[in-house]
C-alpha cells in the first residue's frame, strides 16, 4: 500500500460544529469558545463583523492576531499549540481564522461560513437573524455574485447587486435588516469605489457608518 508524502496529504478536516445541547460534544456555553482572528484576511473580517453584530464580547472572546503571520509557511505561532492538539503532526500552516474550545485547547473549526452560522444560531438569541428562515437561497445567490466580483470584477454581477439594492427599500440586500448577505458584500467591496452605481455607493457608506462595520473600514 503506497502512502502519500506528508506534504501532499490533504489537511485534516477541522470543521467541527457547535451544537445546541450536550450530546453534540461542542455545545453552546458562554466563554467556552474563543475566536482567533486577523482582519487582514477576508474570512477574519467576516467573522469580526459577525461577532460585533451579534454583540458577543461577553460570551465569546476574540484574540486578535497580527496582520502578518510570523511563520514562514504563513501560519501564526500563537495557533500552533491548538493545531498540534487537534491533529498530531499537523502538516499545514497554523492559519487563521480559528474557532477554538478553551476547555480542551483544540480547534473546533477553521471554516468561516460554518463558524458564522454557529455563532448566529447558538449565540444570537434576541438579535436580528443573520440567516432568516427562508432566505438561504437569496443569501447563497449574493455569495455567488460576490465571488464573481472577487474573481474578475464582474460588471454584470455589480449591476445585479445594484438592482437588488434599488428594489429593496430597507437598504439591505435581503429582507428588512442586516443579514449574512450584507456581511459578504461589504467584505467584498469595502473600502472600494463603485462608480456609476449610486445605490451600491450609498449602501457601502451606510454600512461603513454602522458600529459593527466601521472599525474595519480602513483596514490595510
Amino acid at each position: 500500500m503506497s502512502v502519500a508524502p506528508l506534504a501532499t496529504r490533504p489537511l485534516p478536516p477541522l470543521r467541527g460544529r457547535i451544537g445546541l445541547d450536550a450530546r453534540s460534544g461542542h455545545y453552546a456555553v458562554p466563554r467556552r469558545y474563543r475566536l482567533y482572528l486577523s482582519t487582514a484576511c477576508p474570512d477574519g473580517l467576516r467573522l469580526a463583523v459577525t461577532h460585533a453584530l451579534l454583540g458577543l464580547d461577553a460570551v465569546l472572546p476574540v484574540t486578535w492576531l497580527p496582520a502578518e503571520p510570523d511563520l514562514p509557511d504563513g501560519g501564526h505561532s500563537r495557533l500552533l499549540p491548538l493545531y498540534e492538539a487537534s491533529a498530531h503532526h499537523h502538516p499545514g500552516p497554523a492559519a487563521a481564522p480559528v474557532l477554538a474550545d478553551d476547555w480542551s485547547g483544540r480547534v473546533v473549526s477553521t471554516h468561516a461560513q460554518d463558524i458564522m452560522r454557529d455563532l448566529a444560531r447558538c449565540f444570537g438569541a434576541g438579535r436580528p437573524s443573520l440567516y432568516p428562515c427562508g432566505a438561504e437561497q437569496e443569501i447563497a445567490a449574493v455569495r455567488q455574485l460576490c465571488a464573481r466580483v472577487r474573481q474578475d470584477g464582474s460588471a454584470a454581477a455589480l449591476d445585479e447587486l445594484e438592482e437588488r439594492l434599488r428594489h429593496n427599500t430597507s437598504g439591505c440586500l435581503v429582507g428588512r435588516h442586516i443579514t449574512a448577505a450584507d456581511i459578504e458584500l461589504w467584505v467584498t467591496l469595502a473600502p472600494g469605489d463603485v462608480p456609476g452605481r449610486p445605490a451600491l455607493a450609498a449602501y457601502l457608506r451606510r454600512l461603513s457608518a454602522h458600529a459593527a462595520f466601521g472599525p474595519w473600514a480602513d483596514r490595510g
